[in-house]
């Protein structure tokens, strides 16, 4: 199943599943760089999923949050999975990943610390035929 995919693909899986989010930006960069068509603005939805993980890790929390939205607008059109990423599950974990964070302010959100026990991993599934 993952010899269908790009090695970088699964390269930035492996990063991101490793908490290496600024390599893992670096390797699905180059990805989206040469991607045309349909997948371009899902591999630019993980590379801001990336990118705001590692300012929330950094404390610029509203680069993070930022991040966040952008990633999820990108990443919510592909359905329940794409690529064999099991999206559903994902998005939902970044949800809580970054649940105190979307508290709806008018301030620069402050005081709020990412919990490492909730940084969510990137899971393939097998992807459903229609």
């Amino acid at each position: 199943m993952t010899a269908d995919y790009d090695t970088r693909y699964l390269e930035g899986i492996r990063l991101f599943n490793e908490r290496e989010f600024f390599a893992c930006h670096d390797v699905l960069e180059d990805l989206w760089g040469e991607t045309l068509g349909h997948d371009r603005e899902f591999y630019q939805g993980l590379i801001h999923a990336a990118v705001c993980l590692f300012h929330f890790e950094g404390g610029n929390l509203s680069g993070a949050r930022k991040m966040y939205e952008s990633a999820s607008r990108y990443l919510r059109p592909y359905g329940e999975s794409h690529r064999g990423l099991d999206l559903d599950r994902f998005l939902s974990d970044m949800r809580i990943c970054f649940a105190e964070l979307l508290v709806p302010t008018h301030e620069y959100p402050s005081g709020v610390t990412l919990d490492s026990d909730r940084i969510p991993t990137i899971q393939l599934i097998s992807e459903v035929l229609p």
